[in-house]
């Protein structure tokens, strides 16, 4: 197998373990074993091993000498570190979206919202993935990669909680939710960087209440 052939396998590999870690298929505190992951994809355990080292240095799983790889569990500080970055980083890519939008960015984003507000009532998931994508694409659209990448880590780490605790799965397809996310769209509509940099600080807030209500009612984390 080529060297070009093995990374393409191994990023695959990854992604598809990483999927299953952020959206609760695979649960926290689950062992993961190189032989059963290799025999289940039909590959070596050469790529399975490499997958597993990069979502270990991604904070997704641990390693446990001699057994294999632990799922890692989210804890409340996790939680309070993730929010706190979001918090620091977003409202100013919001602000950055604003004065850089052009009308097919615009546009990108109006079509996830009216995805999200269709999917809110009969499926939560879905919903829930289209706000996350709303997001990710407003951290794309500050213009600043190393802002978006230190991003990205903090929507992996939000989506974790938001799949295994069953109430976010709920809350993100409330009116509020969606109202706010509108409103953080219109501010960049108008080209209102300031608008739309509260905005986003707004909902974050409305984020890090929801979230941290689920933690202290929800024992899956005790």
């Amino acid at each position: 197998m080529g060297d070009e052939m093995a990374t393409s396998l191994t990023e695959k590999l990854t992604a598809e373990l990483r999927e299953r870690i952020l959206y609760g298929v695979i649960a926290p505190g689950t062992m993961v074993v190189e032989p059963r992951l290799a025999e289940e994809f039909k590959v070596s355990k050469t790529p399975v091993r490499e997958s597993l080292r990069q979502l270990t240095s991604e904070g997704l799983l641990q390693i446990l000498p001699k057994k294999g790889y632990l799922v890692r569990g989210v804890t409340l500080n996790d939680v309070y570190e993730t929010l706190d970055m979001r918090m620091l980083l977003e409202p100013f890519t919001a602000a950055g979206a604003a004065r850089h939008a052009t009308a097919p960015f615009i546009a990108a984003l109006r079509s996830q919202l009216d995805e999200q507000s269709r999917l809110a009532a009969e499926d939560p998931i879905g919903s829930m993935r289209c706000a996350q994508q709303f997001h990710r694409q407003l951290a794309e659209g500050g213009r600043n990669s190393r802002i978006a990448a230190a991003l990205e880590r903090c929507f992996h780490d939000t989506a974790r909680a938001h799949y295994v605790l069953p109430g976010m799965q709920a809350y993100m397809s409330t009116s509020r939710e969606i109202q706010e996310h509108e409103a953080i769209l219109q501010a960049i509509e108008a080209g209102e960087a300031k608008a739309a940099q509260q905005a986003m600080a707004e909902h974050l807030k409305s984020i890090r209440n929801a979230m941290l209500d689920q933690f202290e009612t929800d024992d899956i984390w005790s």
